[in-house]
């Protein structure tokens, strides 16, 4: 004969052995901060003396609640905004959410229609979207928060296109006597792109600089390294003001493939303030883009919603910063010495 099955744990189960209601269980596992901590102390040493865990499928039926959110994405990119993501899904757990991330086919109008199939299936709470929708909200059973912080392709836009820390960049350059310029630029589709080349530009003619001219890159390290290996002996420019990270590293190495010493000859600005450029030699200065604070705030709205709360406001300030590391200092004329 075989083996008798174990009876499964229950909820009352747990509230006799700790003492309490099964109320008060139920709540201990719903992160209700309200419990006293001689009461959660109980109920932790039942639980881990039973091994018990929460039906959740019961509990969804009973209560029609899933604990699940989720963030779309379009398929159509292999950029994903992992940091972002991340700290979007550390709000999520922290607040007792499970957080999927699902990706979707097709335009706006496309992703409209199969995230309002996702939210009437009774599987998440609600729908954060980083990307537009052409969506009418009402139409939707659960809250749909769309950020707009990234077009189809997952490009930033809105506030991650502003390029305002451009002519911070420009003027901390000249302040130690740069005077001629270059700018590697991103691809002219990216939003962020075009609108840093066009303030490099604005910024440069307001301060009556030199800007020796543009190289349109693709964000590449490459891209970075062949517009400095392109530059003409006795150009003057002394400041390479870089899309991002990756091509300002590209410029360095094109620089110091030269002889050209960096920053004793050229200084060089990336912009996202990745971790590799935190320990490259020298050290790259750059632009940090707090996409943790947007993956939260995002989240938290989401939530908000979700609970039918006051949606928290978000703080006046940028999400981008200017950091001054070791590629930048005077130029070499600044030190009585003939710029490359």
């Amino acid at each position: 004969m075989g083996e008798a099955e174990t009876p499964r744990v229950t909820i009352h189960e747990v509230a006799r052995r700790a003492g309490v209601s099964h109320q008060t269980v139920s709540r201990y596992f719903r992160h209700n901060e309200g419990l006293k901590p001689e009461t959660r102390r109980k109920i932790d040493l039942v639980v881990q003396e039973l091994n018990y865990r929460p039906n959740l499928v019961a509990r969804s039926m009973r209560t029609r609640r899933t604990n699940r959110l989720a963030i779309t994405l379009p398929a159509s990119t292999y950029l994903w905004p992992v940091r972002l993501l991340g700290a979007a899904s550390a709000a999520a757990h922290a607040e007792g959410f499970q957080l999927e991330v699902v990706s979707m086919e097709g335009g706006p109008r496309d992703r409209a229609e199969r995230i309002l199939e996702l939210a009437g299936s009774g599987q998440v709470e609600g729908i954060l979207s980083l990307t537009p929708l052409e969506i009418d909200p009402g139409a939707s059973p659960v809250p749909i928060v769309v950020t707009g912080d990234y077009d189809d392709n997952l490009r930033g836009v809105n506030e991650l296109a502003d390029a305002s820390p451009i002519r911070e960049i420009i003027q901390h350059l000249a302040s130690l006597g740069h005077r001629v310029f270059f700018h590697i630029a991103g691809t002219q589709t990216f939003a962020s792109a075009r609108n840093r080349k066009l303030l490099y530009e604005q910024t440069i003619r307001h301060h009556g600089l030199t800007s020796y001219g543009i190289a349109l890159g693709d964000w590449s390290p490459q891209s970075g390294y062949d517009a400095v290996r392109g530059l003409p002996e006795g150009s003057g420019v002394t400041a390479i003001v870089a899309a991002n990270d990756h091509v300002a590293m590209g410029a360095v190495r094109g620089a110091l493939s030269r002889g050209w010493r960096v920053p004793g000859d050229v200084s060089v600005f990336g912009w996202d303030d990745e971790e590799l450029g935190r320990f490259a030699t020298p050290s790259l200065s750059t632009v940090a883009v707090d996409r943790e604070v947007q993956g939260r705030e995002a989240m938290a709205k989401l939530i908000a919603e979700v609970r039918g709360e006051p949606v928290p406001p978000s703080p006046s300030r940028s999400i981008n910063r200017v950091i001054v590391r070791e590629t930048v200092g005077p130029p070499p004329h600044a030190c009585g010495e003939q710029p490359v």
